[in-house]
């Protein structure tokens, strides 16, 4: 696996799962949802954010890597939740939940405005150490995905791919999933050389998500 492209990232080492599931298992807070760049809070420690399209599974994953059930509020109407919502990860990291991509129904000017505080958020936060792009396993790299990547690319923000609800899936399909993001990432400057499998149901690839947010520096 380790001589592909974008390999899916190895488990971590039992003392780095267990100082990660540590520091996820102290204090996790919301700290606030901001609508405009002047609500921003200080950018004085490492933060990292998550970015996905509608029905990904983004809420159910934050709420899994946490350990909390409803810390991230899921909603059932796409294009509801317009706000980044920032989490305080005990005193060092700042978690940040950004508002889903992709909406059909949503209205053109509350698109436009996403989009815009989006492309603000993303070029002006120097202590924004790395996107999560949340990829269904089911359905694979869409349009609207490529847009985020290319974002995040202009950017020069590093992002790394999760798939999400992989055990929805059997094998061959994920492999061709795996497959077909690989050649999408190749064209990406800005990704990250590994891919996190995960499911938020079972737990796979949590521990692995969460040493990843613990070791960054």
């Amino acid at each position: 696996m380790n001589n592909l492209t974008f390999p899916i990232a190895d488990a971590p080492e039992p003392e780095t799962a267990e100082a990660a599931r540590k520091l996820f298992a102290g204090p996790v807070e919301f700290l606030k949802g901001v609508v405009a760049m002047s609500g921003l809070p200080p950018g004085d420690r490492l933060e990292v954010c998550f970015a996905g399209r509608s029905n990904v599974g983004k809420s159910s994953l934050i709420n899994a890597i946490t350990g909390r059930k409803a810390i991230a509020r899921a909603s059932n109407t796409p294009g509801r939740t317009q706000e980044i919502n920032f989490f305080t990860l005990g005193d060092e990291r700042y978690l940040v939940d950004l508002p889903g991509y992709g909406y059909a129904n949503a209205p053109v000017d509350v698109v436009e405005k996403w989009q815009r505080l989006l492309k603000q958020y993303l070029s002006g936060r120097q202590n924004l150490r790395r996107a999560f792009v949340l990829i269904d396993a089911r359905h694979g790299v869409k349009a609207v995905d490529e847009e985020i990547m290319s974002l995040l690319d202009s950017a020069a923000v590093t992002f790394q791919v999760v798939l999400t609800k992989a055990d929805k899936i059997n094998a061959a399909t994920l492999d061709k999933t795996l497959a077909i993001t690989r050649e999408r990432l190749r064209t990406h400057p800005a990704a990250f050389p590994e891919m996190i499998l995960t499911s938020s149901e079972k737990g796979d690839g949590i521990p692995t998500l969460r040493a990843t947010i613990a070791t960054l520096e």
